[in-house]
C-alpha cells in the first residue's frame, strides 16, 4: 500500500529519503524550519548536489506526490510514518549533539496531544543516533503525549554521498529496529519495492540496529585508516602501496574496497561517528581502542601529507602559489565537511603561500568555510588548467573524474613548476616521470 510520510529534516539524507519514497508511490511531506530553503525546495530547486537525484525530484514534484512546508502540524496529523532526518553534531566531547532529534520528538509529543490524534504513528530515527536514542525519543514524545498511541523505530540510513540514490533504490541491506510486531510489518511493506531483487531487511532490537549504523561506518574508517598508516610504512622502505592494495584486496576474506590510502577521510560520517562510537562507549566504561586507532591515524595521515609539501617546498611559502584540485572530502558530492583540503590549505595559507583552489561542486562551502578571511591570498579557479596558471606547485586532494586524465603537456607548459603532490594517487609514477613531473604521491617512491 502507498503511505503518508513525513520527513522531518530536508538535509541530505531527508531529501533524499524523501524524494525516493515518494518515486515508489507515497505521498511525502517534508519539513524544515528553513523558510528560504523551503521556498528552494517549493519551487523545484534541489538544494545539494547528488548525482540522479534532481531528476526523480522534478518528476515527484510535478506529479504532486513531494511536498515542502514549515509546519510541522501539517506533516504529523496526515502522515502513518515520521521520519526523524535530523542533524547529530558531535558535541564537545564528541557525543552526538540529540538535541535537534529530542526536540522534535517533544514538538511531534505536543502536536498528538494539541489535536488529540489517536491514529497510531510510527516515529523513525534516520539519523544517525547512539545506543538507546530511541529509548530517549520514546521518552521525549511521552513528555508532552502521556496517552500517545505510537511506535519509535530505530531504521539507520547507509548511504554513500555520490551514490545515495543508487544506494537507497538498491540497498545491499535494509535495517529496522523494533519489537513492535504492527510497526515491523509496516516498514517491511514500505520497503517491499526495493528490496524485490533479493536484498535483505534485517529486523533487530532497537539497540542492535543503532550500534549496527556506528559499527559499519568506524569498520570502513578503520580500513582506511589502516591502509594510510600502510602507506606510510611503504615510503619509507621503498615499496608500493598500491601493488600491496591490489595483493591483499585478491583476499575474498578481505576484499578490494575500501584500501584506497589517501590524505585521510573527510565528510558528515566517519569523522562523526568514530567520535561518537568511541564515545559513547567510554560513557558505559569500554574502551574501544581500536576505533580511538583509528580516529588518530586519520589525522595524523592528513599532518603527514601537508608535512611532505612544506618539506619539500620550504617553511616560508611567502610569494609562493599552490594550485589545489579538489576541495570536497569526496567526488560527486558537493559536501565540505570535515574536508581534508581545509586543513591542507590551512597549513600552506600558514606558511604564506597564496592558494588558488578548484572543485567542480564544492566552491560555494569554501567560500562559507573562509569567508573574507584570506581574502588576500585565497581565491577559486574557473577551472582545472585556470587555476594551475603559475603555479609552484599543484596539490590534488579529491578524485574527481575530471583530474584523472589531464592534458599533461598543457599542464606543465601552464604551471611555473612541473611538481605534484597527489593525496589520491591517480597517477602512474614512471609516466609522470616521462613527462617530466616532480611527483610526490601517497605510499610509493617519488619521481
Amino acid at each position: 500500500m502507498a503511505y503518508t510520510i513525513g520527513i522531518i529534516g530536508t538535509g541530505y539524507v531527508g531529501l533524499v529519503t524523501g524524494t525516493c519514497f515518494a518515486e515508489t508511490g507515497n505521498t511525502v511531506i517534508c519539513v524544515d524550519i528553513d523558510a528560504d530553503k523551503v521556498e528552494k525546495l517549493r519551487s523545484g530547486e534541489v538544494t545539494i548536489y547528488e548525482p540522479g537525484l534532481e531528476y526523480l525530484f522534478e518528476r515527484n514534484i510535478r506529479e504532486k506526490r513531494l511536498h515542502f512546508t514549515t509546519n510541522l502540524e501539517e506533516a504529523v496529523q496526515s502522515a502513518q510514518i515520521l521520519f526523524l532526518c535530523l542533524p547529530t553534531p558531535p558535541d564537545e566531547d564528541g557525543s552526538a549533539d540529540l538535541k535537534h532529534v529530542l526536540g522534535a520528538a517533544r514538538t511531534i509529543g505536543t502536536i498528538l496531544t494539541k489535536n488529540s490524534i489517536a491514529d497510531f504513528k510510527i516515529i523513525v530515527n534516520k539519523s544517525t543516533v547512539p545506543v538507546g536514542t530511541s529509548d530517549k525519543v520514546r521518552d521525549a514524545v511521552l513528555e508532552t503525549a502521556p496517552n500517545g498511541h505510537f511506535d519509535v523505530v530505530s531504521n539507520p540510513e547507509f548511504l554513500r554521498e555520490g551514490f545515495a540514490v543508487e544506494d537507497f533504490m538498491k540497498p545491499d541491506r535494509i535495517v529496522v529496529g523494533t519489537s513492535n510486531d504492527a510497526s515491523a510489518e509496516t516498514m517491511r511493506d514500505l520497503y517491499e519495492p526495493f528490496t524485490r531483487s533479493g536484498n535483505p531487511i534485517y529486523v533487530l532490537d532497537t539497540k542492535s540496529a543503532e550500534i549496527a549504523k556506528y559499527a559499519a561506518n568506524a569498520f570502513l574508517a578503520m580500513r582506511i585508516s589502516f591502509m594510510n598508516e600502510l602507506s606510510g610504512y611503504c615510503e619509507t622502505v621503498g615499496a608500493d602501496i598500491e601493488s600491496v592494495r591490489m595483493a591483499i584486496g585478491a583476499d575474498n576474506r578481505i576484499g578490494k574496497r575500501f584500501l584506497f590510502a589517501g590524505v585521510g577521510y573527510g565528510g558528515s560520517c566517519f569523522p562523526k561517528d568514530v567520535r561518537a562510537l568511541k564515545t559513547s562507549a567510554e560513557q558505559v566504561g569500554i574502551n574501544l581502542g581500536l576505533v580511538a586507532a583509528t580516529e588518530e591515524a586519520n589525522f595524523r595521515q592528513t599532518e603527514r601529507f601537508g608535512n611532505r609539501i612544506i618539506t619539500r617546498l620550504g617553511n616560508d611559502l611567502t610569494g609562493k602559489r599552490i594550485a589545489v584540485w579538489g576541495i570536497a572530502f569526496k567526488p560527486n558530492t558537493d559536501d565540505t565537511r570535515e574536508a581534508p583540503s581545509f586543513k591542507i590549505i590551512d597549513r600552506l595559507l600558514a606558511a604564506g603561500a597564496s592558494v588558488v583552489a578548484y572543485d567542480p561542486e564544492a566552491i560555494e562551502g569554501a567560500e562559507r568555510y573562509y569567508g573574507d578571511r584570506f581574502a588576500d591570498r585565497l581565491s577559486y579557479g574557473v577551472g582545472m588548467y585556470e587555476s594551475a596558471e603559475k603555479a609552484d606547485a599543484l596539490v590534488i586532494v579529491t578524485e574527481w573524474s575530471e583530474f584523472r586524465k589531464p592534458d599533461m603537456k598543457r599542464l606543465s607548459s601552464t604551471m611555473n613548476a612541473p611538481i605534484i603532490f597527489d593525496g589520491r594517487n591517480l597517477f602512474d609514477v614512471q609516466k609522470m616521470a616521462d613527462a617530466g613531473f616532480e611527483y610526490h604521491s601517497i605510499g610509493r617512491v617519488s619521481a
